[in-house]
């Protein structure tokens, strides 16, 4: 029983009298039906969890089970795969009775954003051909254990309209377009962009600090990249908007494969090259490597359908299927002694070449991928070099082979000596039975070889730079390739042929000078511009224009271009401050089969008086606008004129009060005197001692 408190507590008994204790128990019967979630809901949400803490600990799945003696090397490798990601602080491989590993472990990072970079990265990464990692984060187990056990479809997003990436082959006209580069300061370049119209280009689009260093436009024209030092991105639609970012830091060089499917970014790293390749669409990365030392740019080469990519190892080419990125058949293809190697633009065959080794002559060969079978194998004696160059439509392949004249072992100290070098070029014959192989030999100092990118044509400039041959060839089934016109002591370094053949720009890129060359007409020289210092060649998509430029990466004055037609007459010329890059706009592939196009051609003189009248319509508009223009500027003259007349007639009354009330408004001055006065101003004495 309670004790009564009357001191404290007032007398009537309703405050502080209390007989017993009260009873807080349920009563007989009662269900307790509220769960402990909606009672004390605030409460359960801040009572620890099992995952508290493990936000940057990572389960790797699928690890090889082995052995304690092969523990150590195991640890060693997958913490080196792993630690590209970040900085590892714990591992733990669990182990059984035996102490074979159970098939996976754990791995804590330093912190969250590097276990979900692991996870990106390495996730579904393939570690020899019966291990395929399965990363997840230790946060994601509460994740997977709550699913429902009804599914229910996702909602259908609203339809968002992407940009059209393809406005730019639309024009009714089908002028091509073209990016002009200029520096404004130290790492920010405006870049802006035109459109080719006539009579005077069109602006489309100026963006200030664009880029860091240049831009670089797509194979087929759809993209176009630009350089930042947190990576770069990609842009594109009619108002050149964003379309993807690549987070590469410090990104040099970019490349596209051929269908615009997947891009390739190369940026140092204090151990090397770090070449990532990325899904274009998607923005994810495929697959990295690191490449000890500094790499040559462009070490990946793609088959000309995206379906590979290869790059060379040590004695060996590493072939990658796409979009998984493994080795094909997962191992690499050994070829000891391999020096370089080439897709063909159009099939997909590769062509490479092996050195000389322990009397065993050079040879090239082709193979076909993915069967790995080899069509072709020429054997080369004296080999120093060789370079491949296929022709645009995988027609032909053209192997230029260095060679030793001579060959003399001194036999007291066992050294090879070298008494001069000629050079052949292999003429493959891709289309042909058994591949036949032509050779066309040169005993000159070989300066350039250009294929024609449309016909059976191929140049060479040969000699000394100073006075130097350039000589055409032609090649045709079932016969060798002959000499059809030698074009003798020409000052000329590059060759640069229109993308529809025929003509071709022979340039001296350190002089400035070109020479434009019909080769179907007798190889007459239509014109021979200067550009002093033009260190750049650009022929548009079509064919019809050529730009030379003069950069500021080489020049720091007279900085701009010229822009002439495929025949060589001078339509433009722009000077621009700290120019930095010319580049037409590429354009795809047509849609017109081989024989609508050829039907085209033949009834082309029926599209002649079209174009002529758009022609003629278009030079009256722009006689019409320049008049119009030009009628403008004299309005606003006569209106200045008319303003000024206003102006000086108000102010004759303060003129004639300056002037002692005398009128020269109307003084005739022929009947004036002109009378010149000489005076002293100052003098000055020097003392020369």
């Amino acid at each position: 029983m309670a004790k009564k408190k009357t001191d404290e507590y007032g007398a009537d008994g309703n405050d502080g009298d209390y007989d017993e204790e009260p009873n807080f128990d349920d009563p007989e019967g009662y269900v307790d039906d509220i769960p402990d979630e909606e009672l004390l809901a605030n409460m359960l949400a801040q009572r620890p969890l099992e995952t508290d803490g493990v936000e940057s600990v990572v389960v790797v799945d699928n690890i090889p089970v082995v052995e304690p003696s092969r523990l150590e090397k195991l640890k060693s490798v997958i913490q080196k795969l792993f630690s590209h990601c970040g900085e590892i602080v714990n591992v733990v491989f669990p182990v059984d009775d035996e102490g074979k590993t159970k098939g996976y472990a754990f791995m804590e990072y330093k912190n969250g954003s590097m276990a979900e970079e692991a996870v990106k990265s390495l996730n579904n990464h393939r570690l020899d051909k019966n291990h395929t990692f399965a990363v997840n984060l230790f946060t994601d187990f509460q994740k997977y254990e709550n699913i429902p056990e009804k599914w229910e479809p996702p909602t259908p997003q609203p339809f968002k309209v992407q940009n059209d990436l393809y406005n730019f082959i639309t024009d009714p006209d089908a002028y091509d377009q073209y990016s002009v580069a200029a520096e404004t300061a130290p790492n920010s370049v405006q870049v802006s962009f035109w459109q080719n119209t006539l009579p005077e280009p069109n602006e489309l689009e100026s963006r200030e600090r664009f880029t860091d260093t240049f831009v670089k436009w797509s194979p087929l024209g759809t993209y176009v990249v630009t350089f930042h030092k947190p990576g770069v991105a990609i842009w594109g639609g009619s108002s050149f908007q964003k379309i993807q970012k690549f987070p590469h830091a410090n990104t040099q060089f970019v490349e596209f494969s051929p269908c615009e499917n997947y891009l390739v970014t190369y940026g140092p790293t204090p151990t090397g090259q770090k070449v990532i390749i990325w899904d274009i669409r998607t923005g994810v990365e495929k697959r990295s490597f690191v490449a000890d030392g500094m790499s040559v740019l462009s070490m990946f080469r793609w088959s000309h359908d995206d379906k590979f990519v290869a790059r060379m190892g040590d004695n060996s080419i590493h072939i990658y299927e796409t979009p998984s990125f493994y080795l094909l058949d997962l191992k690499s293809i050994k070829i000891p002694g391999i020096r370089g190697f080439s897709w063909s633009p159009t099939d997909n065959v590769i062509a490479y070449w092996v050195e000389e080794q322990n009397q065993i002559p050079a040879r090239v060969t082709l193979m076909e991928i993915p069967k790995k079978r080899e069509t072709r194998n020429k054997n080369l004696f004296h080999v120093a070099d060789c370079k491949l160059h296929w022709q645009k439509s995988g027609d032909y392949l053209c192997v230029k082979v260095d060679r030793y004249s001579k060959l003399k072992k001194d036999k007291k100290e066992l050294d090879v000596k070298f008494l001069g070098m000629f050079y052949n070029f292999e003429i493959f014959h891709m289309r042909e039975k058994e591949i036949p192989v032509d050779s066309v030999e040169i005993r000159e100092l070989i300066l350039a070889f250009a294929w024609e990118p449309v016909g059976n044509k191929f140049s060479i400039i040969h000699g000394e730079q100073s006075n130097a041959n350039v000589s055409f060839y032609e090649v045709n089934k079932g016969v060798k390739p002959t000499l059809v016109k030698k074009l003798e002591k020409k000052s000329c370094t590059h060759l640069f042929w229109s993308p529809r053949g025929q003509f071709i720009v022979m340039a001296n890129l350190s002089m400035g000078t070109f020479e434009f060359v019909d080769t179907n007409n007798d190889f007459i020289i239509t014109a021979s511009p200067d550009h002093f210092r033009a260190s750049e060649v650009e022929w548009d998509p079509t064919g019809r224009y050529v730009v030379t430029g003069v950069s500021s990466w080489k020049v720091k004055e007279d900085t701009g271009f010229n822009m002439y037609t495929f025949q060589g007459r001078i339509i433009r010329r722009t000077i621009l401050k700290n120019f930095v890059q010319f580049l037409w706009r590429p354009r795809p592939p047509t849609l017109l089969s081989e024989t609508q196009q050829k039907e085209i051609k033949k009834n082309l003189k029926k599209y002649y008086p079209i174009f002529e009248q758009k022609d003629r319509l278009r030079l009256t508009r722009a006689s019409k606008e320049l008049l119009e223009k030009r009628a403008q500027l004299r309005e606003q003259f006569m209106e200045y004129r008319n303003k000024r007349i206003a102006e000086w007639k108000e102010q004759k009354s303060r003129r004639l009060q300056l002037r002692n009330h005398f009128d020269t408004d109307n003084l005739d001055t022929e009947e004036v005197d002109e009378e010149i006065v000489e005076f002293l101003v100052k003098e000055e004495v020097t003392v020369l001692e």
